[in-house]
């Protein structure tokens, strides 16, 4: 899949696909994407690293998720996760309350938690394979 070839109608979010951390949110997102909203792309993928260089993210810099809505704009690290919560069904949603606080402050707490993800949580040999029916959810 080329970027051109990216769904118009769907915001993309690229996670590490190694992270344990990352694997569960992504499940949390899938579970409560009442609106079928989000699709999926591991920053490790070669689409995830041509979608980095197409924004302008330089992926050896990136330890963040990223959400990229194709032709209109693009969030990482705390932006990218209140933005994600937005599109969410349920109390997750409340996250959103986090915006009355400074980027650099969300920024500086999301940072510390993704420099630590592999220590708490744990990392996999490789990307999760999607089953079957979620398989659709995850852009190649």
């Amino acid at each position: 899949m080329e970027i051109q070839d990216l769904p118009k109608d769907k915001k993309i979010i690229l996670f590490d696909g190694v992270c344990n951390l990352c694997d569960s949110s992504i499940q949390y997102v899938i579970k409560h994407d009442k609106k079928d909203v989000f699709r999926f792309v591991s920053l490790q993928s070669e689409l995830g690293l041509k979608i980095l260089k197409h924004i302008g993210i330089n992926p050896t810099h990136t330890d963040s998720i990223v959400l990229y809505e194709p032709g209109i704009s693009y969030y990482y690290k705390s932006t990218a996760a209140l933005e994600i919560a937005k599109g969410l069904s349920g109390v997750f949603t409340l996250a959103t309350i986090f915006t009355i606080l400074p980027r650099g402050i969300r920024d500086f707490v999301y940072d510390y938690v993704a420099k630590n993800r592999y220590k708490w949580y744990g990392k996999k040999e490789s990307c999760m394979i999607p089953t079957p029916e979620l398989k659709a959810k995850f852009l190649e």
